[in-house]
């Protein structure tokens, strides 16, 4: 084969097709064969063997495709056969007779098709992953009603309630004082807007603010995440790091606001189905480890993503709140070195150069939870850079 545009190569030809062929025929009412030789006139297979003469029309019988190994067979209607185990005689008697194969069977027999057959199947799903999926859930989001989020969002609160988080221990007015802040900045940043100030603050979605605590003290930790239909949980961890600062603490609900804004919440449970279906397309079972394999790993990529969306969200509506995108490098930074606290081994303070540390992550079926990807790094640089301009 030279080239892309090249034909798959044709089967190899016995040099001298043979005018019989040995079969064996089945008649679909026994497993016994029956030895018999097989020709053709005209439009017509003749099958003759010890008492059995069959004439049928040549073009009722479907013949198997050529394969490399293992038998040729001939479907006859009715539901009779016919095997023949010398394939290379069948392959040049059945051509012989006008049957050639398809070029699916041709490109089956060569490696270079079936190589450039998985490369192409590769692109197709690589280009279905960056682009296909995620467009795909956004067409389908646009036809989602958002009663739809505020269900899931209720149900997830309720669920969380029950096996994750405990009410919050913070005082009321405290609580209060953090809502106020956020409000005021919600008010500021819709004032700023070009336009009507009623029809920018139309524009900030419908969100509540809700405090929970974590059931213990490894679970949650200095957390805020959104879910969907506008309910965004903080923890009381979070507020204690940040010594109930209101404008930091506005900062991280800009963000969670950007996850409400981009319905994140519901776009990663339709974008969860869709990567399901196509595991499953492609692995044939959705059930296996395997499939749900794809699934963890396309809404890991797919959280990266939600997060840089809401970073970008959360930076402008800081600067058109009258707030600096760098109050979110503060944040950050508490973050990594609350972290290394928690992670550091019995014996070893804060300050320990030989300290260890590793990644602290979010329960992962929290999906949007604000410490999650991408890293802690990337994201200061964003902020900073935010600042700058």
């Amino acid at each position: 084969m030279q080239g892309s545009n090249s034909s798959p190569p044709e089967p190899p030809v016995a040099p001298h097709a043979p005018a019989t062929l040995a079969a064996d025929y089945f008649d679909g009412q026994s497993a016994r064969a029956h030895a018999v030789q097989l020709s053709r006139r005209g439009t017509q297979l003749h099958i003759r063997g010890e008492a059995i003469e069959l004439d049928i029309a040549a073009g009722d019988v479907r013949w198997s495709e050529r394969t490399r190994h293992g038998p040729r067979i001939g479907h006859l209607a009715g539901g009779g056969a016919l095997h023949c185990r010398d394939a290379p005689a069948f392959d040049a008697w059945l051509r012989a007779a006008g049957h050639g194969d398809s070029a699916v069977v041709r490109a089956q027999q060569s490696w270079r098709w079936v190589l450039a057959s998985v490369a192409a199947l590769v692109v197709v799903l690589a280009a279905l992953w960056v682009w296909g999926v995620p467009g795909a859930s956004r067409l389908v989001l646009l036809a989602v009603p958002p009663s739809v989020d505020k269900s899931l969002g209720e149900t997830t609160l309720s669920t969380l309630d029950q096996h994750l988080t405990a009410p919050s221990a913070l005082d009321p007015a405290r609580q209060q004082r953090i809502r106020e802040s956020f409000a005021r900045a919600v008010q500021a940043q819709a004032a700023a807007q070009p336009g009507a100030a009623r029809a920018a603050a139309a524009a900030i979605p419908a969100h509540e603010l809700v405090f929970r605590r974590g059931r213990d003290k490894s679970s949650l930790g200095p957390n805020a995440f959104a879910l969907p239909g506008g309910t965004i949980v903080m923890t009381d961890a979070l507020v204690e790091l940040l010594d109930a600062q209101t404008d930091a603490l506005s900062g991280v609900l800009a963000h969670e606001l950007g996850h409400v804004h981009h319905r994140h919440g519901m776009r990663m449970v339709v974008q969860a189905s869709l990567v399901g279906l196509l595991s499953s397309v492609v692995l044939g079972d959705f059930s296996s480890i395997l499939a749900a394999a794809p699934v963890l790993l396309g809404q890991a990529s797919y959280s990266r993503d939600a997060e840089r969306e809401a970073d970008a969200y959360c930076a402008a509506f800081l600067k058109a709140a009258g707030l600096s995108p760098g109050l979110m490098v503060g944040l950050f930074e508490k973050l990594g070195a609350a972290r290394a606290q928690r992670n550091a081994p019995a014996g070893e303070g804060r300050d320990d150069p030989n300290r260890r540390t590793t990644p602290e992550a979010s329960p992962s079926w929290l999906g949007i939870a604000f410490a999650s990807h991408p890293a802690d790094r990337e994201r200061i640089e964003f902020f900073r850079a935010s600042a700058a301009r």
